[in-house]
């Protein structure tokens, strides 16, 4: 219940070299109270100022449990904006506990998942898209989530949501006051217009954020990467360069890998997860066939394909075949083994490119020596960024829940501008409009029931 004091062990459930259990709600001070003890037995931390830390020891009766330090905050000015306790303590998996059954065994009981988040957005500290941050910072898998994941916990998609649903709201009130009371609110003939050019700002803005949501999505989860060539093209190599480590068995014995092998790797900032697949050619080995088609499923998923070609020997039948299938996807073609003799040249794979009609990017590399990895990089960050990846102004929608918020608005908002182009009457507009308002309430979370969010916080982990 929201009026219950809480508690739960806040940090990961190893032996570290610190841990910190986190009380919070009205009886935090009382529990803390009954627990813990100075130095000199002179401090009762209910009476002590918020926002101050202090050393002692956590007792259960007359048993020292371990020595602490305990941060002291007083609501409104936490987290939860409940009065909160949290004691440091030795980082042991027995002693913390220990330390939270003492807590809870004196008058609080354990936090459900994500409960302290949970009582924040509960009380107005932050909105759901901020919260859904917190659950984004924890996970975020490279510098550039983090940085985005900051800028919404900061408040960049809050304040862009408020600010467009105030501009909805202003509108449907005057229609509404309208229709209530037409003697006194005229809607005059012009009004139609002046709204259409407003809906088609809101609708630009929407559309902006959602035109970067794949690149929210591709900072949270990753780049699908698949690597992709004919037996023996240097594929497991370049696997091996990308993920720092002997991860791919490399031999000169084609069909070696015949089964994909996934890795993730952190790129200058941006996380791939790549697939180093088997090698796409004609075979009667029944295990190896398994694994070309498996290749070829993971190319249907693929948001790049890397196209590892070996430019010491002439294109064959095995290139061909590779050549139809990556029609209309973001494949960049590497010209490897530069090291040695070359018989493929850039120019000569264009001319190969234009029998195709595709339009690929080519890069000459040795995936032996090394060479040309630093310029891949560049080219799959430009690939999928433009410039900046993430700048304090830019907003990256990172969930599908917030997404497909954003969609159903925008659809309610072509259907006002429909209304307005058919010359409906005005209450048709309030409809959609209300229909959008509500829409982007979502994303915020001011207009969603209690059974999404217990399902958001339940992904939260204990403690948080």
């Amino acid at each position: 219940m929201q009026g219950d004091t809480i508690a739960a062990i806040a940090t990961a459930m190893t032996n570290s070299g610190i841990g910190i259990v986190r009380i919070s709600g009205e009886e935090a001070f009382a529990v803390i109270d009954r627990i813990y003890r100075s130095k000199y037995g002179d401090k009762v931390l209910s009476q002590m100022p918020s926002h101050t830390i202090h050393y002692g020891y956590i007792y259960d009766g007359d048993k020292i449990i371990d020595e602490v330090m305990v941060a002291v905050m007083k609501s409104p000015n936490s987290y939860t904006t409940e009065d909160t306790v949290e004691i440091d303590c030795h980082g042991g998996i027995l002693v913390m506990r220990r330390i939270l059954e003492t807590v809870i065994k004196h008058g609080a009981r354990p936090a459900e998942p994500g409960e302290f988040t949970k009582r924040a957005f509960l009380n107005g500290r932050i909105d759901l898209s901020q919260a859904e941050s917190v659950i984004d910072i924890i996970n975020a898998k490279n510098d550039f989530a983090l940085e985005s994941s900051i800028h919404q916990l900061r408040g960049n998609i809050k304040d862009k949501i408020r600010n467009i649903r105030k501009s909805i709201i202003h509108e449907l009130a005057f229609i509404e006051s309208a229709l209530d009371d037409p003697e006194h609110v005229m809607i005059d003939d012009g009004y139609g217009e002046w709204l259409n050019e407003i809906i088609m700002e809101i609708i630009a803005q929407i559309e902006e954020i959602l035109s970067v949501s794949e690149n929210g999505e591709l900072l949270k989860e990753g780049i699908r990467t698949v690597i992709v060539g004919k037996p023996n093209a240097g594929k497991s190599s370049l696997m091996n360069v990308l993920v720092g480590k002997e991860r791919a068995i490399v031999t000169d014995i084609p069909g070696t890998t015949r089964d994909a092998l996934e890795e993730q790797v952190n790129l200058d900032g941006i996380t791939l997860n790549i697939v180093d697949t088997a090698g796409i050619r004609k075979t009667e080995d029944m295990v190896e066939k398994i694994g070309v088609e498996k290749t070829k499923e993971y190319l249907e998923q693929a948001d790049v394909i890397i196209y590892v070609v070996d430019a010491s020997v002439d294109l064959d039948r095995n290139d061909q075949d590779i050549l139809k299938i990556l029609k209309n996807r973001k494949v960049i073609v590497l010209l490897n083994k530069s090291d040695l003799s070359q018989v493929i040249s850039e120019e000569y794979f264009r001319e190969k490119m234009s029998e195709y009609q595709l339009s690929l990017q080519i890069l000459p590399i040795s995936a032996k020596e090394q060479i040309g990895i630093k310029e891949l990089k560049e080219i799959i960050q430009k690939m999928f960024f433009a410039g900046e990846i993430v700048s304090n102004e830019e907003i990256y929608i990172t969930n599908i829940r917030q997404k497909t918020a954003l969609q159903s608005a925008l659809e309610s908002l072509r259907l006002v501008r429909k209304s307005i182009e058919s010359g409906m009457p005005e209450d048709f507009y309030s409809i959609d409009l209300m229909s959008a308002y509500e829409s982007l309430g979502k994303i915020t979370g001011e207009t969603v029931g209690e059974d999404l969010v217990n399902e958001i916080f339940a992904k939260f982990c204990m403690g948080k």
